[in-house]
């Protein structure tokens, strides 16, 4: 899935991406480390995948036509 960051906390090394569809999606640490990136800036294009989370998912999750879903990789997007 693609998206474009929204924010980025190097010391948390935690943000938000935008869905295409306007919407923000938080991710963590483990994510944003997932992808092997060393910094990310706003308004860079970006591939994320998620996974399936129990019913009731906190931070970090997806919400929307994505309920459910937890951000688990973030990385440049290459075409």
């Amino acid at each position: 899935m693609q998206a474009t960051a929204y924010t980025y906390d190097p010391e948390s090394r935690s943000g938000q991406v935008l869905l295409d569809d306007g919407t923000p999606v938080p991710f963590d640490a483990a994510a944003f480390d997932a992808g092997g990136l060393r910094l990310l800036r706003p308004g860079q294009r970006v591939r994320i995948e998620t996974e399936e989370t129990e019913a009731g998912a906190g931070a970090g999750t997806v919400s929307g036509a994505g309920a459910g879903r937890r951000i688990t990789l973030v990385t440049l997007q290459t075409f």
